[in-house]
């Protein structure tokens, strides 16, 4: 018999592999979310609360060239006067923003 890996040994570390690029590009998704909320929020004078996002939704789509992507929903929470919580949301479609919305008290706002 062979003294190379197995293919149970191969498998495991394709499932590795395939494990981190979904963490890495998770990673990237939410890098982006967080810089377009804080860029939305410092626009706008509004303050960008715990400086964080959440991911709320996560849906496969097929983008204009034909190519599933990820289309991630995040959230996040603004104050126009630093008492009231506000709530946004931010889409990031592959590696790109689509969208942000805030729910600002005198009406909604999208970017």
């Amino acid at each position: 018999m062979g003294t190379g890996p197995t293919v149970s040994v191969w498998l495991g570390l394709l499932a590795i592999f395939l494990v981190a690029l979904v963490w890495v590009e998770a990673l990237r998704g939410r890098e982006l979310a967080l810089r377009a909320g804080a860029r939305a929020c410092s626009r706008l004078d509004l303050q960008f609360l715990d400086e964080t996002v959440a991911l709320v939704g996560l849906r496969p789509r097929r983008g204009g060239d034909g190519r599933v992507r990820l289309r991630r929903t995040y959230g996040f929470e603004f104050s126009v006067d630093g008492v009231n919580r506000y709530p946004g949301r931010i889409v990031v479609f592959g590696r790109s923003v689509e969208s942000v919305q805030l729910d600002h008290p005198d009406g909604r706002i999208l970017y």
